[in-house]
């Protein structure tokens, strides 16, 4: 029997493990990329219109080794540069976002565990993505006063130690064979836990019903006295004591979904209007694309478009600067968010408006049921709210004007 038939949307089983291709160069990983992205256009539509999860688009993520791309070269990964892992989630996120969204959990905590982790848990859980397992995060809490508050507690009991809380926004939980934890320890310090699919205690929910991007799964994960190995509990105060390009890093993955999301919805304004849109009448022509304000607007959005392109490359490159340094200063830190702290601005603000415009543009057709097309506007109104660009308006003219340090955390 098929994974897919053993796995019903309420499943809890643990996904099966799979053959899995080791890459080892930029361009492998883009060709691979391009693969998952065709074969996850396919159904993407269908699946988002029947909240179907894209399990087959997962594994093939999985099976041609994109999850281990940015694992160094010394555990065996390919360490791709920052510019091909965005230009990854952008290609991937314009096919189905949802399958853009769903892995970049995994590859922003294989990150944070690479600051944080010893070498022998850096080896054993580099060691099982390039084998083909999956991570995933049990998300922020849904009733704490901030994301970044924990009521979900680690308890020792002898040589032994449990989990028990409840966490909601976990993406890609259903997906993993393992899931990442942050809890509170006795002593009152934030402990990253990574529990194996099927642990007794563990339970993954697919409850998420936000009207975009539907398919991520990014459902409720309850923990319930869940057995937690010693060697898999991580530190996660060092993350917050040595400074580096974390926070960066998780973003520029954000902003290359926003960027894909964006690159959609303006492909599919210009098909429409090509194809089925007519002209008004008064523009006396005699196809839409000739009309002179849709061939302006078009033009504006393009602009903007290849700004956010441009700004994301620039950040992409400049982490790739850092990258090369065996230690980065707070000031090259808050250097790198603010960069893709711009990036996101961009990304966010033609997501919202090439997807909003596209009906403006294409007429009253293009909201029909059939063409599915208020999928570019849900998916880029939910994943845009990820992290307010409200606030990194903020943090770039606080940084420029009065030469403060954004905070530092996975959202800046």
């Amino acid at each position: 029997m098929s994974i897919h038939a053993e796995l019903s949307p309420k499943s809890d089983i643990a996904p099966r493990l799979l053959k899995t291709r080791i890459i080892t160069t930029d361009q492998e990983a883009l060709d691979a990329a391009q693969k998952v992205a065709e074969f996850a256009k396919l159904d993407a539509q269908q699946n988002d219109q029947n909240r179907v999860l894209p399990w087959k688009a997962v594994e093939k993520f999985t099976t041609l080794g994109l999850g281990g791309i940015r694992i160094p070269k010394q555990y065996g990964g390919a360490r791709v540069s920052h510019k091909t892992l965005a230009d990854v989630f952008r290609i991937i996120s314009k096919a189905d976002p949802s399958v853009g969204q769903i892995p970049q959990n995994q590859i922003s905590l294989l990150n944070g565990i690479e600051i944080m982790g010893t070498e022998e848990q850096k080896r054993l859980i580099f060691a099982g993505i390039l084998h083909g397992k999956r991570l995933s995060n049990g998300g922020p809490e849904r009733n704490t006063k901030t994301s970044l508050l924990i009521d979900t507690q680690l308890e020792q009991h002898g040589d032994h130690y449990t989990v028990t809380g409840k966490k909601f926004y976990s993406t890609g939980a259903l997906f993993a064979h393992w899931v990442a934890i942050k809890a509170m320890n006795a002593t009152g310090e934030v402990v990253l836990t990574i529990i194996e699919r099927g642990t007794h205690g563990l339970q993954i929910i697919d409850d998420w019903n936000g009207f975009g991007q539907r398919t991520t799964a990014s459902g409720t994960v309850v923990l319930d006295h869940t057995p937690v190995i010693e060697e898999l509990i991580f530190n996660e105060q060092l993350l917050g004591q040595i400074p580096s390009i974390r926070g960066a890093f998780s973003q520029l993955i954000q902003v290359a979904i926003d960027v894909g999301i964006a690159e959609a919805a303006l492909e599919d304004t210009i098909g429409f209007i090509r194809t089925r849109a007519r002209p008004w009448m008064d523009a006396q022509v005699d196809q839409a694309s000739l009309e002179p304000y849709l061939i302006a607007e078009v033009g504006r959005l393009k602009l903007k478009l290849n700004a956010a392109i441009s700004v994301l490359d620039d950040a992409a490159s400049l982490l790739d600067a850092f990258d090369l340094l065996d230690t980065v200063t707070e000031t090259q830190a808050a250097e790198a968010s603010i960069a893709v702290a711009e990036a996101k601005v961009l990304a966010n603000n033609i997501c919202l408006l090439a997807s909003e415009k596209l009906f403006e543009l294409s007429g009253s057709r293009a909201t029909l049921a059939e063409f599915n097309l208020d999928r570019h506007w849900r998916n880029a109104r939910v994943h845009t709210l990820h992290d307010p660009v409200r606030w990194k308006i903020h943090a770039i003219g606080d940084y420029y004007l009065n030469n403060h340090l954004p905070a530092r955390h996975v959202w800046i």
